[in-house]
């Protein structure tokens, strides 16, 4: 946690900010080793040049917070308090309001933001959130670790899946059955929605399962992660039931040959959009070009999606330490749908594969 500490207090310094207030989740975390869903509730850790940090939080969830690592000063408040007010107080009492704070402008809330401006009305407010991200961008070994279990029980999951198919069974079948022996294994949440799709429901790329049945013939896609002691995995198989088809057979090996091509373009110092122009160029070579809707992937770690986002315009070099996925696909309104996902880990010696369930089609009987 204080090496995390001093590295934000290090870029606060660099880009001539006194403070900042972090209320996202996953950055409260980050920070603080506390993670927690807080609602409606305000939680956040302030940070500043002038002082020790100080965590706000709901006073019933104080004792978890010290318990997962906090030591410093809190603003423990009931629900009939102003949180706001309360910090207000702890700042004059310490004589240090701040001059400039930072806050992420895409999880701070508009009635929040008129909160702080209604406390702190001579504080110049500015949006760091590139900044956090940047933190958090190039990953630790232990996070490494991380990573990489929950990679493992993302791969079990699709082995899961694949065992429940059979002639009938509903996505949402197949997808309770997943769901359940992970929680088996300790799995608290699942990183995302898990996703099963049959069929031409395959051609949508956040296609919503159901209870269409599977039937001799069809494409299946699962698209699933867990969360594993706060850090999330992200994987995509897609399977044929019974049979294939020569059109089906095409659009599979195109996208499988994109998405290696893919990882072969992940080398260290290489622009992230040269991952997506890999893959890219090659589903356009076979035809499928305006079929390939979405970025090639993106950032992976205590969120499912986080910085970098890997476009084709994304001039960001790879560095040791990055963690990303690599997803292409193929969605053929009315057809099918093929995507293969998996999870990278920059090392110095190149990309690691996390994620290892076989990629190659397979027909499941």
């Amino acid at each position: 946690m204080s090496t995390r500490l001093d590295a934000l207090l290090k870029k606060l310094h660099n880009n001539e900010l006194d403070s900042i207030l972090v209320t996202s989740p996953a950055n409260v975390y980050y920070l603080s080793n506390y993670y927690t869903d807080p609602h409606e509730r305000v939680v956040a850790v302030y940070i500043s040049l002038k002082q020790d940090p100080i965590m706000i939080l709901p006073a019933m969830e104080a004792e978890d917070a010290r318990a997962a690592g906090w030591n410093f000063s809190m603003i423990d408040y009931h629900d009939h308090e102003d949180p706001w007010e309360l910090f207000l107080s702890f700042l004059n009492n310490e004589g240090k309001i701040p001059s400039t704070l930072g806050v992420e402008e895409e999880s701070l809330t508009l009635s929040r933001y008129n909160s702080i401006q209604r406390i702190l009305p001579e504080t110049k407010v500015k949006n760091v959130q590139e900044i956090l991200a940047t933190l958090r961008v190039i990953k630790s070994k232990e996070e490494y670790e991380l990573l990489k279990k929950a990679a493992e029980l993302a791969d079990y999951g699709v082995q899961i899946g694949i065992n429940a198919l059979k002639e009938g069974i509903t996505e949402m079948e197949v997808i309770a059955k997943i769901e359940y022996e992970l929680k088996k294994q300790g799995v608290q949440s699942m990183s995302f929605s898990t996703m099963t799709l049959f069929g031409q429901k395959t051609a949508s790329p956040h296609g919503t399962p159901g209870t269409a049945k599977l039937k001799k013939g069809d494409m299946v896609l699962f698209d699933l992660g867990v969360i594993y002691k706060g850090y999330c995995s992200d994987i995509t198989r897609t399977v044929a039931f019974q049979t294939v088809n020569e059109e089906q057979t095409k659009i599979y090996q195109t996208v499988l040959e994109a998405q290696l091509k893919a990882v072969e373009a992940s080398k260290l110092g290489n622009a992230v959009g040269n991952i997506d122009k890999a893959a890219r160029e090659h589903i356009e070579a076979n035809g499928y070009g305006k079929y390939f809707n979405h970025r090639i992937g993106h950032g992976l770690g205590l969120e499912t999606h986080e910085y970098p986002s890997l476009h084709g315009n994304n001039t960001l070099p790879l560095q040791t330490g990055m963690s990303y996925t690599i997803e292409p696909g193929i969605y053929v309104p009315n057809v099918t749908g093929v995507r293969i996902e998996d999870m990278i880990f920059m090392t110095e010696n190149g990309a690691e594969v996390l994620t290892k369930f076989p990629k190659e089609l397979q027909i499941v009987e």
